[in-house]
C-alpha cells in the first residue's frame, strides 16, 4: 500500500508541472464607447453622428444588444429612432463595430438667459 501511495505522489509530483507551463491562450474583448446623434437606422445597423467625427459612425447591432435609459433601466427597441441622441458601448470585430449596449440619453436644450 506505501509503494501505491508513493507511486501515486510520484507521478503527482512529475505531471504538475505540464500544468503549469502550458500556454494558455488568452482573449482580451475591449469595449468602447460613442456618443452622438442617430443620424439612421435600419434593420442591421445604427449610424451615429458625432461631434469628433466628421463622417458618420455604422454599428451593427443583433438580438443580444441590449437599449437602456440614463438610469441603466431596458427599454424598447423602438426608442431607437433617428435624432435621439445616444452613446453606444460596442466591441470591434475585425472592422466591424457590434454594439453590445445603447444607452438613450435625454436631449437637452440650452436657453440664453439676458
Amino acid at each position: 500500500m506505501k509503494t501505491v501511495m508513493s507511486l501515486v505522489f510520484v507521478l503527482a509530483v512529475l505531471i504538475m508541472p505540464c500544468g503549469v507551463f502550458a500556454q494558455q491562450e488568452t482573449v482580451t474583448v475591449t469595449t468602447t464607447e460613442t456618443a452622438g446623434t442617430i443620424s439612421e437606422i435600419s434593420p442591421d445597423a445604427i449610424v451615429v453622428r458625432t461631434e469628433t467625427s466628421s463622417t458618420p459612425e455604422k454599428y451593427s447591432y443583433t438580438e443580444s444588444t441590449t437599449y437602456v435609459d440614463e438610469t441603466g433601466a431596458i427599454v424598447s427597441k423602438e426608442t431607437v429612432t433617428s435624432g435621439v441622441p445616444v452613446t453606444i458601448y460596442y466591441t470591434l470585430d475585425g472592422e466591424n463595430r457590434i454594439a453590445n449596449k445603447v444607452m438613450i440619453r435625454k436631449t437637452t436644450t440650452t436657453t440664453k438667459t439676458k
